[in-house]
């Protein structure tokens, strides 16, 4: 089982790094799925170039990030809808001010792939649409760990050659 980790990096302190980590650790070691982790593979296909300097390229050469960001996005996407089985998403007020896990996360819904959302933030500070998304919602990721521990963990409902969405 693949598993993505969906969650604020642009504008996470530390790049949505530590969060990833625990949870990686934890699903390749104690349930034994793979994963996948968008913070820690930064290059994604991008080149040397894009990938060294994409994030200066926001304020000085729009047009350049523009193209590098939509080659992410189209890595991002291409993997949940054609790979994963199944999203973790952290939640934090972060990830509002950005809007890559909110189109994550929509579009493992629309592509019926379980999403277990993870947050502290109160649910009436959240998007409802967000929430939405979700299959199961925890606060705190020692009871997503019980969770998927329980074996209760469903991969997507379709198999991906036939993935389509909800009519």
């Amino acid at each position: 089982m693949l598993c993505y980790l969906a969650g604020s990096i642009e504008f996470a302190e530390d790049l949505g790094k530590n969060w990833r980590r625990e949870a990686r650790r934890f699903l390749e070691t104690t349930l034994g799925h793979q994963v996948y982790d968008p913070a820690e593979d930064e290059k994604k296909n991008l080149s040397d170039e894009e990938s060294a300097n994409f994030r200066l390229w926001k304020a000085k050469d729009f047009a350049r990030f523009r193209k590098a960001v939509r080659k992410i996005i189209d890595f991002d996407l291409d993997l949940i809808e054609n790979r994963v089985d199944y999203v973790i998403c952290f939640w934090s007020t972060q990830s509002a001010i950005g809007s890559g896990t909110a189109a994550e996360l929509t579009l493992a819904y629309r592509k019926k792939i379980p999403v277990y959302l993870v947050t502290d933030v109160p649910y009436e500070e959240m998007s409802g649409w967000v929430l939405s998304c979700a299959e199961h919602v925890f606060s705190d990721f020692d009871s997503l760990k019980s969770f998927l521990a329980s074996g209760r963990v469903m991969p997507a409902v379709v198999d991906r050659a036939s993935r389509s969405a909800h009519r």
